[in-house]
């Protein structure tokens, strides 16, 4: 099983980001996750069995503001991560995504501390308001995303390739 992360990138627009930052960026967030990846794929394929699980965000399906860096180079994990499935589903390995939206982790706390001081809001004003946003009312849980993890990892989920799937209390309204 491989579990590939890397932390996000600094909140940023789409111009005027510093050159060095898109390229830290795109190493961290890309590369070292299709190196990493290509790593693992040949022992699986060894085994005729494996799992791949790519941790990303919901800023892969609506962009999220601010993130211009991150909305980019996530989107190309994900396209990375669909065009894998494909070519490695007939060795019995599965290769999915997670797209999290506001787990309450020290990075979602960060992003929202920048958020209050954009907008001269209190950080406990921020955070009602996206809890008020979302669906069910409430940050999620590490507990909540470590639920749908162990389930794409597992061997029941065999049959589950290619995915994308949300965990994020019905942040993202659209079908």
């Amino acid at each position: 099983m491989l579990v590939a992360n890397a932390g996000g990138p600094p909140p940023s627009v789409s111009t005027g980001v510093d050159q060095g930052v898109w390229q830290r960026s795109a190493r961290m967030l890309l590369f070292s996750i299709v190196q990493v990846t290509e790593a693992a794929v040949d022992a699986m394929k060894e085994k005729g069995w494996g799992r791949i699980l790519a941790i990303g965000s919901s800023g892969v399906v609506q962009l999220i503001p601010n993130l211009a860096v991150s909305n980019t180079i996530r989107g190309a994990v994900a396209g990375f991560c669909k065009t894998l499935a494909g070519e490695v589903a007939q060795h019995g390995i599965t290769v999915n995504m997670i797209l999290p939206g506001k787990i309450d982790t020290s990075r979602v706390g960060q992003l929202d501390t920048a958020r209050a001081g954009r907008e001269g809001k209190s950080l406990e004003q921020v955070r009602e308001e996206i809890a008020a946003s979302l669906l069910i009312r409430r940050y999620g849980e590490p507990e909540d995303f470590a639920a749908v993890a162990a389930f794409l990892l597992s061997e029941q989920a065999g049959y589950v390739t290619g995915q994308m799937t949300r965990v994020d209390g019905g942040m993202i309204r659209s079908i």
